[in-house]
This record gives structure tokens, sequence and C-alpha cells, in this order.
């Protein structure tokens, strides 16, 4: 079997997390001819909707399979978070191309929220309460002093099951021959088995700038950055969509040099 034909296999079946409590790392033996990263999205469909777009047509002059591996952080803080997991949850255009999401502290966030709806929860503060409203709640509604029944009947009313799950079923970690592939990044020193998932979505720049010791390069988003940062060890992507209107994505191709691929748009605090 192909490792698209693997990949589809686990995406066909929902990528459930291997082990209750512990979302799944995939690791995979192969690679394809092409793999594009995709950085931060937070809601900022038109963005995603228009690097897909390049990625598509750059992957025309590669033979073979190809991924797409979005970093995490698909909601919050961005007008268009439910069309955004709408996009996602479908395969690409191009059916020689497979796409795997990863898990993002946000994703992680908006999940634990969605299991217990509080008006207290922390999400509603750095992103939840933008997501909610564009899922069609009034923002009225959120500042009236809801039970955490009514809050949760309200949420329940709105957000799609399909989306919990797609959400619940998101992997933290992608290894293959070349690149780790993660959220936030990695915990140096600690085996790749052994990394924790609050680190795998949450860690940030507190440690050295490069992963030298993991003998791959890491590419994780999360950290928001004014230009990517590209060296052997590490690639870091997220360019801050939501803020800059940068959406970047960058190339892996065995034999090649890494390059990226980026959009931008004007964003919408900066005024006509």
């Amino acid at each position: 079997m192909t490792v698209l034909g693997r990949l589809g296999r686990w995406l066909g079946a929902g990528a459930a997390p291997a082990a209750a409590g512990r979302r799944a790392f995939r690791q995979f033996d192969g690679a394809p001819a092409a793999i594009y990263a995709v950085g931060d999205v937070h809601g900022c469909y038109t963005l995603l909707a228009e690097l897909e777009e390049r990625i598509l047509a750059d992957a025309r002059q590669y033979a073979g399979e190809k991924w797409i591996i979005m970093l995490g952080d698909y909601v919050d803080r961005g007008p268009m978070s439910p069309r955004v997991l709408d996009h996602l949850r479908q395969p690409p255009a191009d059916p020689a191309i497979g796409r795997i999401c990863l898990a993002g502290n946000h994703e992680a966030a908006m999940l634990e929220f969605l299991a217990a709806p509080s008006p207290g929860s922390p999400w509603l503060q750095f992103g939840g309460t933008e997501t909610l409203v564009a899922y069609g709640i009034d923002p009225r509604q959120l500042e009236r002093r809801l039970s955490r029944r009514e809050l949760g009947q309200l949420v329940a009313s709105h957000v799609p099951d399909e989306h919990r799950e797609f959400l619940a079923g998101l992997p933290v970690l992608v290894e293959t021959p070349g690149q780790i592939f993660v959220h936030a990044g990695l915990r140096p020193g600690v085996p790749l088995a052994a990394q924790k998932e609050s680190d795998l979505t949450w860690i940030r720049d507190d440690f050295t700038e490069t992963y030298e010791s993991f003998g791959k390069t890491v590419v994780h988003g999360h950290t928001p950055r004014s230009e990517p940062l590209v060296t052997p060890s590490r690639v870091a992507l997220d360019t801050g969509a939501y803020l800059t209107g940068r959406l970047t994505a960058a190339v892996f191709c065995p034999g090649e040099p890494i390059r990226l691929i980026g959009v931008e748009a004007r964003p919408k605090w900066l005024g006509p």
C-alpha cells in the first residue's frame, strides 16, 4: 500500500487518537514527493483558500503523492473559523494530495470548552468568543449571565457535531524520515515518544532555537514571527495571519532546499 493509501485509511476512519486521553502520534516510514506545511490559520478562511490554490498549482510539478500538513490553530481570533473547519474536513481538490491536520492549543481549548461550556472559560478570552459569534451566536447572548446549562444548550444548538468530532480526532504529531511536524514545538532533551501533549501544543520560545538533537527538521507554528524561521533543524511558520494578513507554507521535497509559499492581504485593523 502506498504512503497516501495508509494516510487515507486512518483519515477515512476518523483519525481517532491512539489511546484514550492521548492524541495520536503518526509516524511514517516513507514520505511523499512533496510535503506542504501550513502555519496557523486562526479563522482566516480567505487566506487559506488562496494559499491552497497556490499549493495545488505548485504540486503539479511533482509526480506521485503529495501531502498538505496543517500545523494547528484553525479557530479563534479570525472571522471565519467554522468555514475553515468545514474546508479542512474535506479532501483537497487534487486526489493525489492528502491532508493531515494537527491539533493546536486553540483546538484543544475549544474542545475542552465544548465538553463543559462555562461562562468563565479562559477560551472565551483568547478567541473563543469570536468563534462562537462566527457560528451565529448573538454576542449579546454571551454578555448575559447565562448558567452553565443555558450556555451549553446555546452552544450545542450552533456548533455541529461534525466539528466536535473533527477536533477530537486530530493527531498531535507527524513524523516522516526527514521531518517532525507539531503545532508548538518539542521539549529539548526529551525523547520523542515521551513528549507531553501539553508541550507539543503550548510550548513557546523559552528554549534554544536549534533542534539538532532530534536529527530531523522540526516544523511548527504557534509562536508568531514577523518572518518565517528556516534552518536545517527548525522551521517556524506562524506569521500571525489574523493580525498581519500573512499566511505561510513551507515546501519539503527530497533532495531540494526548503521553499516558502505565502499569501498576504491587508489586515482590517490597518483600515482601507
